[in-house]
């Protein structure tokens, strides 16, 4: 918003910094989930899957 003043013209700014704490833990906590499915599908197939294979 500007405001016209005699002698100078300024725009004021009101920058808010939205950082939801619950928020950057719920997404953490997403992203880990998906980290231990990846790595507990990748156990699997070492341990179940890849020993029926015929050497």
């Amino acid at each position: 918003m500007s405001k016209k003043t005699p002698d100078h013209e300024y725009e004021e700014r009101h920058i808010e910094k939205k950082e939801d704490k619950s928020n950057v833990a719920a997404t953490f906590i997403k992203y880990f989930a998906y980290v231990l499915i990846f790595f507990g599908f990748l156990w699997f197939l070492v341990q179940y899957v890849f020993p029926m294979f015929p050497q």
